[in-house]
């Protein structure tokens, strides 16, 4: 048992932010009828990294149903409808006018179907010059100023994950859950907006009150981070890359003593608090950087781990696959894709009373002629 069996959602959905929200509601156990045109969603032919489909789409659309329906058609348009009439979610991301234009936004589905509780994921919300824009990954972090505190200075850049969808995904699947909540109690569905933009700003929230209480922008560190010190990445002797972080003064004071051996420095004035740290980052991280030179990984790790002090290695994504810490908690399963099977990672919440199993991901229409007939009858 799962905590949304018998929860039906619709999707009307491309490329990765509305799709991240259905999978989570699959993971959790919802019904989720993905509607693509007859090219597929267009994240299907990203890539063929995973059998006939791309890495993008094996990864959002796991424990999906595909059907091909033709919104402009009368037939299509029917089934759709009378499947909203049973449905319990909606969520849809479709080109700027497009789900008013076919009275598929959110309060028209609302208006229409009262318990339904359905969600318009846009670029930059209602309203605005930016209403009507297209918005993708990198441009609305670029317009959000997400990629102004990434990078080097001089040398901005995007964050490798693409944070505005999966943010965007995150934010429409709690809405979502809040809002079945809140149906159990009222009998009410509710029309719900999310907009790219909006989530990235939020998440830039730190850095803006930072920019407007200062006037200046927050320098971007690379591999740190603008408001703390030390915290940074630093090579040790057998070329592997040690990350260490301190985010408060006693992590400090142990760094200082018990791992790179200078009482000195825990004791001095100068860097007694984090904003003095930060003011003389690159003093701290000499020294760190001069003492992660002459040790192995293996000691200087350890020495981090005894002194209390947060480490990580630096892994690209082909040693993350063979991760102990996924390995041997059992969090890859086998899932089947069009064109064979792949390893996926487990939900991320994990409740021992969830009865989960891996889900497969769909093939181009594979499900059209199903629901079409199961939805060419019934209430609605």
């Amino acid at each position: 048992m799962l905590p949304l069996d018998g929860v039906l959602v619709v999707g009307l959905e491309v490329a990765v932010s509305a799709p991240h929200c259905t999978r989570q509601l699959a993971d959790l156990g919802a019904r989720v009828i993905k509607i693509e045109s007859g090219g597929g969603d267009f994240a299907r032919w990203y890539d063929d990294a995973v059998g006939e489909v791309s890495a993008h789409f094996a990864w959002a659309n796991r424990g999906k149903e595909s059907a091909v329906l033709d919104l402009k058609a009368e037939a299509d348009r029917a089934v759709v409808e009378r499947m909203l009439a049973r449905a319990d979610v909606l969520v849809q991301n479709l080109a700027p006018g497009s789900a008013e234009r076919l009275g598929l936004d959110a309060r028209s589905a609302v208006d229409r179907h009262p318990r339904l509780v359905a969600v318009d994921i846009s670029g930059y919300g209602h309203g605005g010059p930016r209403a009507t824009s297209r918005a993708y990954d990198l441009l609305v972090q670029a317009e959000s100023g997400s990629c102004a505190v990434t990078g080097e200075p001089g040398h901005p850049a995007k964050p490798g994950i693409p944070l505005a969808d999966i943010g965007t995904g995150m934010v429409a699947a709690n809405a979502v859950l809040a809002a079945l909540l809140a149906r159990g109690r009222t009998g009410a569905g509710a029309a719900i907006s999310v907009a790219m933009f909006d989530v990235v700003t939020d998440w830039m929230s730190w850095a803006l009150h930072q920019a407007r209480s200062s006037g200046t922008d927050p320098l971007p560190r690379g591999m740190s981070s603008p408001m703390v010190s030390p915290y940074g990445a630093f090579e040790t002797a057998d070329g592997q890359t040690l990350v260490v972080g301190t985010t408060n003064d006693g992590e400090w004071q142990r760094l200082a003593t018990d791992v790179l051996g200078r009482p000195d420095l825990a004791d001095d004035p100068r860097y007694a608090g984090n904003a003095d740290r930060v003011r003389r980052r690159a003093e701290i991280d000499a020294v760190i950087a001069e003492w992660a030179a002459g040790q192995t990984f293996a000691v200087a790790s350890a020495a981090a781990e005894r002194a209390g002090i947060g480490w990580a290695r630096y892994n690209t994504p082909t040693e993350v696959l063979a991760h102990p810490q996924l390995s041997e908690r059992d969090r890859w399963v086998t899932t089947a894709a069009p064109g064979g099977e792949f390893s996926s990672l487990r939900p991320a919440a994990d409740c021992p009373s969830w009865a989960w199993e891996p889900q497969d991901v769909p093939g181009l229409g594979v499900e059209t002629e199903a629901v079409r007939r199961e939805f060419r009858a019934g209430p609605g």
